[in-house]
């Protein structure tokens, strides 16, 4: 946290840092964040990029000289001419045609391997189709802050909620498995009332299920419900035991259970990043601080439960299973800077150790809402870390005036939030990156992003920069999925 303007531009991560050079600006229409990327599931792996007809130089043909030798000649050449141009436009149409028919699957979804193509009735059938299941990977979700089971109908292509008739905690446990959480993690089943979002009708357990079928191949799609629809809860999530500041100006210490998801992240025992707590054994943080030799997880402990440094390191800490960090994550522009960490052992929750809430479809963490950043980053621009973590609150502001020539000149792609103090004196610093920005909404705390890069500490019209995890919450899941 900082509340001192620096001197130089500099990046987030006291341990990594990038060039001291700005990335270019984004050419691309903006809009208000975060995105909600997924109105139906999204497996196609991503196309190749269109063939540029411009780049095909036509053999040119030769004038008329009004001589016959040189006629007999050109008149060679023109027959040449036409037959490369004739093989050319062969080639062309025949890659076309690959492209649209192979690539694309036109009359339906390509797996992502094998290049199998599927009927659109094929996916989230119950039935995995594709060589690694990615037709039956993300058939399942929650919306809002009541946490609305909804199932993707293969026959209407529409998120549907799902009736709670003859629904039990066993079906529940098996959808928080099929959507990434472990059976242990499971708190309950309960009914909520589905409102507007039943106007196309529900999916329903088919009267011969059983919980030893593929859940998905259970539900069919039904006009009415005779109770209300599931509400899920897969993990006990955003609660805290401590309130903030309600005050709050520059960073601030917080106190024990305040922001019991904030974990130290320490390379070769010195503190590098921050992360965030999403299940016993998964830390969500930036890609920037796991790049190059901070890319083994041996290197790394995840220190949680405390906002000291010191006493933290007096205790226990986990070791990392595994590091994933975003396939597309891009050095230069940070585009896709999110990571996710295996520990090789769970967490064991309590007062001060707790999961954030990964955000649901539909649960509102747009523009000009307060936020609160935490971690133990650098009280001023290349500075040390502190012992106690610090917090902050911040605003969310629209991409459009995050771009704006005067702030951050188009750098926000739609991979990022942008938040702060456009007034300056607000901010996160070295030592932040991959920790938490956190909304509250229902009562509970949301994950809207992780700690990115920034322009300076503090500066005026210099806010800060996180990863937009509403836009990632489909590769967060797949992730937990695959492990």
């Amino acid at each position: 946290m900082n509340d001192n303007q620096a001197h130089v531009p500099t990046y987030d991560n006291i341990a990594y840092q990038h060039d001291e050079v700005r990335p270019p600006p984004y050419n691309q229409q903006q809009s208000i964040y975060p995105t909600l990327p997924h109105q139906t599931p999204s497996y196609v792996a991503t196309t190749p990029s269109p063939i540029n007809i411009h780049q095909t130089v036509t053999p040119g043909i030769p004038q008329n000289t009004g001589q016959t030798k040189g006629r007999k000649k050109c008149h060679g050449k023109i027959i040449l001419c036409a037959s490369l141009c004739v093989l050319l436009v062969l080639a062309v149409i025949a890659l076309l045609l690959w492209y649209f028919l192979y690539y694309q699957c036109l009359l339906g979804r390509l797996c992502r391997t094998g290049g199998k193509c599927l009927s659109v009735s094929q996916w989230c059938d119950g039935v995995k189709d594709c060589t690694h299941g990615e037709d039956e990977a993300q058939c399942f979700r929650l919306r809002g802050t009541n946490f609305l089971l909804e199932s993707f109908s293969s026959d209407n292509q529409k998120w549907m909620p799902v009736c709670a008739e003859n629904w039990d905690n066993n079906y529940g446990r098996a959808v928080c498995e099929h959507i990434g959480y472990k059976r242990t993690d499971y708190v309950s089943s309960t009914q909520t009332n589905a409102g507007s979002v039943a106007s196309d009708g529900y999916m329903k357990l088919k009267s011969e299920s059983n919980h030893g079928s593929h859940i998905q191949s259970q539900l069919m799609h039904s006009k009415s419900c005779s109770v209300r629809a599931v509400r899920l809860k897969c993990i006990e999530c955003g609660e805290s035991s401590a309130a903030p500041s309600s005050r709050i100006v520059g960073g601030t210490e917080a106190v024990n259970g305040a922001w019991p998801w904030q974990v130290s992240l320490q390379f070769y025992g010195q503190h590098a990043c921050g992360g965030s707590i999403i299940s016993p054994e998964w830390i969500l943080s930036a890609a920037h601080c796991f790049q190059d030799d901070y890319s083994y997880p041996a290197s790394w402990r995840v220190y949680s439960g405390d906002v000291s440094l010191i006493r933290m390191s007096l205790g226990g800490s986990k070791t990392v299973h595994k590091i994933i960090t975003h396939e597309k994550f891009d050095t230069l522009t940070n585009d896709n800077d999110i990571a996710l960490l295996k520990l090789s052992s769970p967490l064991t929750f309590s007062n001060t150790v707790r999961p954030v809430c990964l955000p649901n479809i539909d649960v509102v963490l747009s523009a000009e809402r307060q936020a609160w950043i935490t971690g133990w980053g650098a009280l001023r621009s290349s500075g040390s870390s502190p012992d106690k973590m610090n917090q902050a609150q911040v605003t969310i502001y629209k991409r459009e005036t995050c771009n704006t020539p005067q702030v951050l000149d188009g750098q926000v792609s739609e991979t990022m939030i942008c938040a702060g103090k456009l007034e300056g004196g607000v901010d996160s610093c070295q030592g932040d990156s991959g920790g938490p920005l956190v909304v509250k909404e229902g009562n509970v705390w949301w994950l809207a992003g992780d700690t990115s890069w920034g322009i300076g500490c503090a500066w005026r019209n210099k806010p800060g920069v996180y990863g937009n995890v509403t836009y990632f919450i489909d590769w967060v899941y797949t992730q937990m999925q695959n492990e």
